[in-house]
């Protein structure tokens, strides 16, 4: 009844019993003197109502992309540094000694000094096997149908190894490629012949009078020094007469550093005297010669 002696809560009119129209929202109470206040209290509550779910809504939408923009820095975040070891190394940390410099080659255009420099830096292997080092003799002989090319020593142009058996073998005396493996060579071309290139192309060795050349040695292939690349035989020396023996190897040592220079035959002599000496495990065909000094062989083949 007190509320009632209030008034409307719109126009602050006095209230009548009989004409007194309540409007209840939640716990409130809200009189009304006439429709029109009525109607005046309903409008305001909705405008109300509207503007606390526009609040609302807005705020859960930020909410919304916070969270989202959360997770996706996250999800974007760089990963930990993880580390594969389970402790420190007890030695500590271990010095590395510097890498030594790699040598390419002479430099251009090359000169004498330029290449005895490269080939003192490269591994070399004797063309024949041991025990002995067969000595080689010089020879003046030019084999194969290139023209473009002289020799800078007079009267050596290569060198006559003689061979202790015919079928012994032949290595290549430095890494390269076979330039050219010709086993069916003529008389005046050497007979069977490899011809190896090294150094890229620009150094070249050469092998003469094989009697048999192994299958895979043919152009394009690349060999290792101590390969063997041939057997000792006698192809190509019709006419040579009793000296050297007819079954022996003719090897050359040839430069040409590109197309615009001649190929320039060298004397391998001076360099020969340091390559290594090979000496074949028992049992293959280069084992089978014995050195003749040898006491033991010599008693057992004469029955002592």
């Amino acid at each position: 009844m007190a509320a009632r002696r209030a008034g409307c809560v719109v126009c602050g009119d006095p209230l009548d019993a009989e004409d007194e129209l309540v409007l209840v929202t939640g716990r409130r109470r809200l009189a009304h003197c006439s429709k029109a206040c009525l109607r005046q209290t309903a409008g305001k509550l909705r405008l109300a109502r509207t503007a606390r779910r526009r609040r609302a809504a807005v705020t859960l939408s930020l909410l919304t992309l916070v969270l989202a923009g959360g997770w996706v820095v996250r999800r974007h975040r760089a990963l930990p540094a993880r580390s594969i070891s389970l402790a420190w190394p007890e030695t500590g940390w271990k010095k590395v000694a510097p890498a030594e410099l790699v040598y390419f080659g002479p430099a251009w255009p090359p000169t004498d000094d330029d290449w005895m420099f490269a080939f003192e830096r490269a591994s070399w292997v004797y063309p024949l096997p041991g025990p002995a080092r067969r000595p080689p003799a010089p020879d003046d002989r030019l084999f194969g149908g290139d023209t473009a090319r002289f020799c800078r020593q007079p009267g050596t142009c290569g060198v006559a190894l003689g061979g202790q058996l015919w079928g012994e073998h032949v290595y290549a005396v430095q890494d390269g490629v076979v330039d050219r493996a010709q086993a069916d060579g003529n008389e005046e071309r050497g007979g069977g012949t490899v011809r190896i290139a090294h150094f890229g192309g620009m150094v070249f060795t050469h092998y003469f009078h094989l009697a048999a050349i192994p299958r895979g040695v043919r152009r394009g292939a690349r060999v290792a020094a101590g390969d063997v690349i041939g057997l000792v035989g006698d192809t190509g020396v019709g006419g040579e007469g009793a000296a050297p023996p007819r079954a022996h190897l003719h090897f050359a040592f040839s430069i040409r550093p590109s197309s615009q220079f001649p190929e320039a035959y060298w004397d391998p002599r001076p360099l020969m005297d340091k390559w290594t000496l090979r000496v074949p495990p028992h049992g293959t065909v280069a084992g089978l010669a014995a050195p003749v000094d040898d006491e033991d062989v010599v008693r057992r083949r004469r029955g002592r």
